[in-house]
């Protein structure tokens, strides 16, 4: 029964809609519940694998591979997560038990576990406890620890009407003024980036966007392709006669692999504003092959540049993969920015929701922190 009511509530918490996400706070209760470690295990991995039940289908589009590569990669990401929580698990309840969940959530949220910590509960502090900032982080927190001991009804009536509450006077994140964020339908894969008529394309949006009076065009990461000099003399002379900033994404390589980057462009030139922290593992981030003296994939600046600024906005700048953990947004709101902005290149979840699930994760990030959000994807 707690694996299944576990597995619910991963299905429920990650299903794309944000008022949803509050459900997830329930897990540490199914864990604490527990009545062996191998029942702690498999509740773990109950919730994981049915919070990340899009992995399979994302992973063949992404290699064009069969359904049993996603498998695979879908099972070994919950090693950590399963791990983690199986480890340390006990039997005894009271203040240790407490304390070694704190232990877990605080893994899980920062390097090196906290790479693949997906379907972290506290992202449900954004629903839960909107506009209290840090405030809502350790309210939210102290929630999950409560969920692990004998007072847990209370904690299981005073969020839920707290999610009830939120529910009711729910309202989405709004767009900063003079920003708009570019939905794309461009698709993609593997290894393939913008080509010319793409970029003509994709600067025809911008242009109409910047007429209509947009001061900030936030692209979908990888929008702008592999950055070259003459990519960037096409980008600058077409915005050469605009009072408009482009903010987009764009691919930098070099002799060791590659930067996965949103770059500010006006029609004096470009600038590489931010560095993503934490490239997808895998299909992006690929250090392992250094080691065999190959290209080791995207770079992974793991804690730099959590804000910067862009027109003279501070900007906290979640790229795809990043808007499923916590650290980065986390890092990014010791920062006290401006604006929230979360741009994604989606094209390999078609048939899953996995950029629902991101939107509704980065849309609880917005409201907790009360920011304004700017979503660009391309699917």
């Amino acid at each position: 029964m707690l694996v299944t009511a576990a597995v619910g509530t991963g299905l429920i918490a990650w299903s794309g809609e944000p008022r949803l996400l509050p459900a997830a706070v329930l897990f540490p209760a199914f864990w604490a519940l527990a009545p062996t470690q191998v029942c702690a295990a498999f509740i773990s991995a109950g919730y994981f694998l049915a919070a990340s039940r899009g992995l399979p289908q994302g992973v063949s589009n992404f290699y064009g591979a069969g359904f049993e590569a996603g498998i695979a990669l879908w099972i070994a990401a919950s090693v950590l997560f399963v791990g983690t929580h199986a480890l340390l698990w006990t039997a005894r309840p009271g203040g240790g038990r407490v304390i070694r969940y704190a232990i877990i959530a605080v893994l899980l949220s920062v390097p090196p576990l906290g790479i693949v910590g997906w379907a972290h509960p506290i992202t449900a502090a954004g629903i839960l406890f909107p506009g209290w900032s840090w405030l809502g982080v350790g309210a939210a927190a102290t929630g999950l620890l409560v969920m692990t001991t004998r007072y847990r009804p209370i904690a299981i009536l005073t969020l839920g009407g707290l999610w009830i509450w939120s529910a009711a006077y729910w309202t989405v994140p709004s767009l900063p003024q003079g920003w708009i964020g570019v939905d794309t339908n461009f698709g993609g894969s593997n290894g393939a980036y913008a080509g010319y008529e793409q970029h003509l394309d994709t600067i025809n949006r911008g242009r109409e966007e910047a007429a209509a009076g947009a001061k900030v065009v936030v692209l979908p990461e990888s929008a702008l392709g592999v950055w070259t000099p003459t990519i960037e003399r096409l980008w600058t002379r077409a915005l050469d006669d605009l009072d408009v900033s482009v903010y987009g994404g764009a691919v930098i390589v070099d002799e060791t692999g590659y930067d996965n980057v949103m770059l500010e462009l006006t029609g004096l030139g470009a600038s590489v504003r931010y560095r993503e922290r934490m490239p997808v593992p895998v299909s992006m981030w690929q250090p392992w092959l250094s080691l065999v003296g190959a290209q080791a994939g995207a770079h992974a600046d793991f804690f730099g540049n959590p804000v910067v600024s862009v027109r003279g906005n501070r900007v906290a700048t979640l790229i795809c993969y990043e808007q499923l953990l916590v650290w980065p947004m986390l890092q990014s709101a010791l920062g006290s920015p401006d604006v929230l902005v979360a741009p994604a290149n989606g094209w390999w979840t078609g048939g899953t929701d996995i950029v629902a699930i991101q939107i509704a994760a980065t849309t609880a990030w917005a409201r907790l922190f009360n920011l304004p959000l700017v979503l660009a994807i391309n699917t």
